[in-house]
């Protein structure tokens, strides 16, 4: 009789991706079946926005007089089509299952207890309401629409070179390219910044919770720091804007003669942009932690400070002193445990920030532009001082 009873919104796990109207579409048309096929999707994406594109250039013959470029040193397009496309797509089940444990351990690790637990899991109910709206992917395809729009009017001619035109008239790669490469990964990429918008929006609802931060905790994060996951969300956005930018920055240093030192204004902009857009889901919390230590310091301040008067009057004044239980409390021990616990809160940081969560923010930010700008280092010397130094 239970199974004929439907699942409450309550009791149903949030799925970032799954249930969404771009999800919804794909599996209407039998791209993701029950919500898989993300490998197959992710290679049918890339092969119809990078397979037309090669046979066009191909079939418009390498000597064409009009054809100024060649595509295979657009390094932007191919890593558009091979690289941002598909990972975009693979991304859907990393950040699936990355949220999923984040949001679960909320509940597990105390931080929401079972007075909290209905107001959490109202929280979590509302953003999955907001999930399957259809109006942000109506906003997102009139974006993508108009983008292409303009892009059809005055297209980058940096980025045709290598089709051949007529005249007036644009070949069928170039039409392609229009009209199906670009709309495609400017979809993708339009999805992912509102399912990250829904990442913010729900993690922003929780940090406005009452949460039972554990001060004395040893991640040094409240409790938070399972929140060390949440990189692996935004990892793949980061890596595929960063990687689209540098391989379309790489073709101009290649075929344009641009030197790469005067790039590195624009390269330090988009790192700091996309480390930010990394961080800001994180930074929600700081509030919350940030007074959780200031009223910690003072609390467990004023415990150490009794504590410490009561056993300076016993054993140095050798006053005869009344029972006193915090002396003898065993969870708190003799004096230098006292103090390991006030060291303890005192060593709270006041965000949910590491050194392995930075890396793992700005190492998939950073990668590509490192490598943009590595082109212009010699690698034979590069390599003779690397091995000079580790040897």
């Amino acid at each position: 009789m239970n199974a004929d009873v439907p699942k409450r919104p309550t009791d149903e796990p949030f799925l970032l991706v799954q249930g969404d109207a771009l999800s919804r579409l794909e599996s209407r048309i039998g791209l993701a079946p029950r919500g898989g096929g993300i490998k197959r999707r992710a290679l049918i994406y890339a092969l119809v926005a990078w397979l037309p594109l090669v046979v066009a250039s191909w079939l418009s013959g390498p000597a064409d007089a009009q054809a100024t470029e060649s595509l295979l040193g657009h390094f932007g397009i191919h890593i558009r089509c091979l690289v941002a496309i598909p990972l975009l797509v693979l991304a859907e089940a990393v950040a699936q299952k990355n949220l999923l444990i984040c949001l679960r351990e909320f509940k597990r690790s105390g931080l929401v207890d079972d007075a909290l637990a209905a107001r959490f899991d109202g929280i979590v109910e509302d953003v999955i309401r907001l999930k399957r709206r259809v109006s942000p992917w109506l906003v997102i395809g009139v974006l993508a629409a108009a983008w292409t729009a303009a892009f059809l009017v005055s297209p980058n001619p940096d980025e045709l070179r290598w089709t051949p035109a007529d005249g007036e008239r644009m070949a069928f790669g170039a039409w392609w390219f229009l009209l199906v490469t670009r709309p495609l990964f400017s979809v993708l990429l339009l999805a992912w910044m509102w399912r990250l918008t829904l990442v913010g929006i729900l993690l922003l609802r929780i940090a406005r919770l009452p949460l039972k931060l554990v001060v004395m905790h040893p991640d040094r994060m409240g409790g938070l720091g399972f929140l060390d996951r949440l990189p692996m969300v935004y990892a793949p956005f980061l890596f595929s804007v960063s990687a689209v930018v540098a391989g379309a920055w790489a073709h101009t240093v290649f075929y344009h003669g641009v030197a790469v030192p005067t790039l590195y204004a624009q390269v330090a902009t988009l790192l700091l942009v996309l480390i930010l857009i990394g961080l800001a889901p994180l930074l929600v919390f700081s509030s919350m932690l940030a007074h959780a230590k200031r009223q910690a310091l003072l609390d467990y301040g004023a415990l150490l400070s009794e504590h410490g008067r009561l056993v300076d009057a016993r054993w140095i004044h050798k006053a005869q002193i009344a029972e006193q239980p915090i002396l003898d409390a065993p969870e708190l021990g003799p004096v230098a445990d006292v103090q390991a616990m006030y060291q303890s809160v005192a060593a709270m940081r006041p965000a949910v920030i590491s050194k392995s969560i930075l890396l793992r923010i700005a190492l998939p930010a950073a990668l590509p532009l490192l490598l943009l700008v590595a082109t212009q280092w010699p690698l034979k010397s590069t390599l003779s001082k690397l091995l000079f130094t580790l040897l």
